[in-house]
């Protein structure tokens, strides 16, 4: 596989140019399948079968492992302390139980984890013209974690873009471009549809674990805001990434978070950053198939904006 050309340095996306794509999305996406639930409305029953095409039954899972020490990208980690037994407690005689607690912030720049609706406000408002004022300090009063309580289950795609570019990863700054998606589905011989959850390979989790871990809230590979165009075209209910989703140093002036902002707050789009697919990548890819049935089963934490999460694909 030879390697390919990166894209051309984007010029920066002036804010009115990135409003007018906002207004675009969000008009589209009103589209009367949402029932309350953004694009999850997409993830009909009948989608939900006809992802259940299980050849192996071998799972992976998708995300990377809880980290508790600090790191570039990690300055607050999960904290993970044993609060029994006591010293010496074990070993004495009778019934004891190992006992431990457990914090994190979910929205870091490390862990796996997934965004709710509620995550993202611009301009005053949430998804579907949601107040923000909706999000207080004792919790966040609608579009919260509640909405996936029972769960994502549906038809999983993976493209792979370093893949499909001969390079191992792409660099911090770089971006995924909706032509980048097209020519990854017809190298991979797979297309996205209505309803799948989109997964986007940009290589951070083998150069993090090739290279060390860097500032990635300065410096990050993701989607450039155009390619949101190839999310609503093809009516996608989810999208994740092993980055997050958005390219640092933004290319849009003054919005730092364009894609999150188009995808969940225009698109009523739940987002799983900072996934992990090294282990997906080889299975994929000896099957040579990139679709198979992913379940995302986050906590139940009802006035939550994200929670840690642990995608499973199942081949």
């Amino acid at each position: 596989m030879s390697a390919q050309p990166r894209p051309p340095t984007s010029r920066p996306m002036p804010e009115a140019e990135f409003r007018s794509l906002y207004r675009r999305l969000r008009e589209q996406a009103l589209d009367g399948t949402d029932h309350g639930r953004g694009a999850l409305g997409r993830l009909t029953p009948e989608r939900v079968v006809a992802a259940a095409e299980v050849r192996c039954g071998r799972t992976v899972s998708l995300a990377a492992p809880i980290e508790t020490r600090p790191g570039p990208d990690n300055p607050q980690p999960a904290s993970h302390e044993m609060t029994a037994p006591a010293h010496r407690e074990a070993d004495a005689h009778g019934l004891r139980f190992a006992l431990d607690r457990f914090a994190m912030n979910v929205h870091g720049d490390a862990d796996s984890h997934l965004d709710a609706l509620c995550h993202v406000m611009f301009d005053g408002e949430l998804y579907g013209g949601v107040p923000a004022s909706s999000v207080t300090p004792d919790g966040a009063g609608a579009l919260t974690l509640d909405l996936v309580r029972d769960g994502i289950v549906g038809r999983g795609v993976l493209l792979d873009i370093p893949r499909l570019r001969g390079v191992p990863w792409l660099d911090p700054g770089d971006y995924v471009t909706a032509d980048d998606l097209v020519a990854a589905e017809t190298a991979q011989g797979v297309t996205v549809g209505a309803g799948d959850l989109l997964f986007v390979r940009v290589g951070h989790r083998r150069r993090r674990r090739s290279l060390g871990a860097w500032n990635a809230a300065q410096a990050r590979a993701g989607l450039h805001p155009e390619a949101m165009h190839f999310l609503a075209e093809r009516r996608v209910a989810v999208l994740g990434s092993d980055g997050n989703n958005d390219t640092a140093p933004s290319v849009v002036t003054e919005v730092p978070f364009p894609v999150h902002v188009l995808a969940m707050n225009a698109m009523g789009l739940h987002l799983m950053d900072y996934l992990d697919f090294e282990e997906l990548v080889p299975a994929c890819e000896q099957l040579g198939r990139w679709h198979f049935l992913c379940v995302v089963a986050p906590l139940r934490l009802p006035a939550a904006t994200g929670s840690p999460v642990n995608p499973i694909a199942v081949l």
